[in-house]
């Protein structure tokens, strides 16, 4: 059979477990071809300082089955202001089986018009914007609206990963991968979702996602006129 191409678009200041959470999901899954793509093949850096390598470029790229697009706010205000970054994207998504994100990846999807009357989720502190790009948000840690799936915060998308590997190989081989990885989350402070949070933990975050957040709205703004 032929491979199952999925491709992860990559750019400068991505939060890297958005991306490399879902990827080692994804690679493990029966038949994937899994490509890495950027705008050269040069390094690309996250928002944590490690580097991250292309396997192919916007032009070297194939067609893919599955696009994923990860977040990390910082990284995706630069990349929805990117004309090569948001064209390749919306062309990749016109071929694909599914399109998705993790975190404020979406957002890169919106500024592409494919979430325009869709259900989607992003990470809690940015939830807010989504109607700027035509969505609806649905809260939930993973979101499937046809062949649109969003995930929610970055360590949801391991989530989202073994989601995938369900949808396209079966429950058994998500099975299998979860077993191999050994994910069985037991975090030592159970208040996520936000709702949850004590007061003083919101407060010390609030002005920070905020001023992100506001970074982000007014990207959008601009680029969607």
């Amino acid at each position: 059979m032929p491979a199952f191409n999925v491709g992860f678009v990559i750019f400068p200041e991505l939060t890297q477990l958005d991306f490399t959470g879902p990827l080692q999901i994804l690679a493990r899954m029966p038949g994937a071809a899994v490509h890495i793509v950027a705008k050269s093949l040069a390094p690309v850096p996250s928002d944590c300082g490690l580097g991250l390598v292309p396997t192919h470029t916007f032009e070297s790229c194939p067609q893919l089955d599955l696009i994923c697009v990860p977040g990390g706010t910082t990284g995706v205000i630069g990349a929805i202001g990117d004309r090569e970054t948001i064209d390749f994207v919306r062309r990749q998504a016109a071929g694909a089986q599914y399109v998705t994100s993790v975190c404020t990846g979406a957002f890169i999807l919106g500024a592409a018009g494919l979430l325009q009357g869709r259900r989607a989720t992003t990470h809690w502190a940015y939830t807010e914007l989504l109607p700027l790009v035509g969505a609806t948000h649905e809260q939930a840690r993973v979101v499937k609206d046809g062949n649109l799936i969003t995930a929610g915060g970055v360590t949801s998308g391991i989530d989202f990963g073994l989601s995938v590997v369900a949808e396209i190989a079966g429950e058994d081989a998500a099975r299998a991968v979860q077993l191999l990885m050994e994910y069985d989350p037991d975090p030592p402070f159970d208040f996520v979702p936000i709702e949850r949070a004590p007061d003083a933990v919101k407060s010390a975050l609030s002005a920070r996602t905020g001023k992100a957040r506001a970074a982000l709205a007014g990207q959008l703004e601009r680029v969607l006129v």
